[in-house]
């Protein structure tokens, strides 16, 4: 006889990207539905991770992270975003983006505060706010081009208001936060005890010649800020599970109180290599122009398809509209798909804590093109059957 546990996330099952990578492995599809690529990654970069471990840099880094790759961090910042970050009391590396944004949420929630998100969300955001005790509240933007409605924010901030969640690019729509809207957040929170916490993760998976608005370009916003970062999505290494925080020294103190009694010290070859291959800028920079290239390509192979795309100008993801194919709810045609036609993808209603069916699926197209080529045969093929 085992002690009953009192679930901290009674609601929470299996989530849908487990579930659909199981329903892709049972049925043998091509599995476009997680979010990573299935090409190889720099080769300098493993060189380096390799050098590093071979030249002895396997044992505990400092806690913040090794200083060296803190420092090529907090250059890039300056490069990028005219932004001064203080390497060694303002960046953080953490086991991954999604650990960042867990540990800013446990460093700044208690009981009963609230925090704003935007839906459809990441499916970290709501288990996360839930489980230090605190009550998520969903604003769904605004379909189908998926733009904020910062009226709505307004109605809903209270003396109960904690924190406000952003992710740009936003997965898994692929829009961006314009300048406009970093302005309303602003004007928002201006005056107020707000946090932020800011999810850039896809913040060099950039198309159309468009412009990423960090929140590390504006001083007011940043001062409130935990902004959260991924090396895997930069460098196509989403198994490492490497990325940072970087916040205004008074915030980050105490979101390393945290942090040191939950990871203590990341991955150390790997922060090695990293400090070495950061110096180049790029890989990085050119990831906008190499991921806009599969975007166009599968874009391409689809219209042969009834599927219809919706707007997508960054992350790994493209969004279809199947409006025209089916009236089911979009888990069970993604499920479908699954089965009869050989193509994984993740239904976009599993990104609201409410039930929506906009009949939209989510596709990754960080793929080898003949990967690409396959799945959208595949579709090709299933929905000409269908009429």
């Amino acid at each position: 006889m085992h002690p009953d546990i009192k679930s901290k996330l009674p609601h929470v099952g299996t989530t849908v990207f487990t579930t659909m990578s199981a329903l892709s492995v049972k049925y043998n599809s091509i599995n476009l539905g997680q979010g990573f690529p299935d090409f190889g990654m720099n080769e300098e970069l493993m060189e380096l991770t390799n050098h590093a471990m071979r030249a002895g840099n396997n044992q505990y880094v400092h806690m913040c992270g090794l200083p060296a790759l803190r420092e090529r961090i907090s250059e890039k910042v300056n490069n990028q975003y005219a932004s001064s970050v203080n390497p060694d009391s303002d960046i953080t590396i953490t086991p991954g983006g999604t650990y960042a944004i867990y540990t800013a949420l446990t460093t700044i929630l208690q009981p009963g505060d609230e925090v704003i998100l935007f839906e459809p969300a990441y499916d970290s955001y709501i288990p996360n706010i839930e489980v230090n005790g605190a009550v998520a509240v969903p604003i769904q933007l605004e379909f189908p081009a998926y733009n904020i409605n910062w009226d709505k924010v307004r109605e809903k901030i209270n003396t109960k208001t904690k924190a406000i969640i952003i992710n740009t690019p936003h997965n898994p729509t692929g829009t961006l936060m314009g300048e406009e809207d970093m302005e309303e957040l602003s004007r928002i929170v201006d005056g107020t005890e707000i946090f932020i916490v800011s999810d850039e993760v896809y913040e060099h998976l950039i198309f159309d010649n468009k412009k990423h608005f960090s929140i590390l370009h504006y001083p007011n916003l940043f001062n409130r800020s935990f902004v959260c970062f991924s090396f895997g999505k930069v460098y196509h290494c989403t198994g490492w599970k490497l990325g940072y925080c970087i916040a205004p020294e008074p915030l980050m103190r105490e979101f390393r109180k945290i942090h040191q009694f939950n990871c203590f010290s990341c991955n150390a070859p790997v922060q090695f290599a990293l400090s070495e291959f950061l110096k180049d800028e790029r890989p990085y920079l050119s990831l906008g122009g190499f991921l806009q290239k599969k975007r166009d390509y599968f874009n391409e192979l689809m219209k042969e398809t009834p599927f219809v795309p919706l707007p997508s100008h960054g992350t790994y993801f493209q969004l279809f509209s199947y409006e025209n194919i089916s009236p089911k709810k979009e888990y069970e045609f993604a499920v479908e798909l699954t089965e009869k036609a050989g193509v994984t993808t993740i239904p976009v209603a599993a990104f609201y804590k409410e039930s929506v069916n906009n009949k939209v699926l989510r596709f990754c197209f960080a793929k080898k093109e003949s990967t690409l080529e396959q799945a959208a045969e595949r579709i090709i093929n299933y929905t000409k059957a269908l009429q």
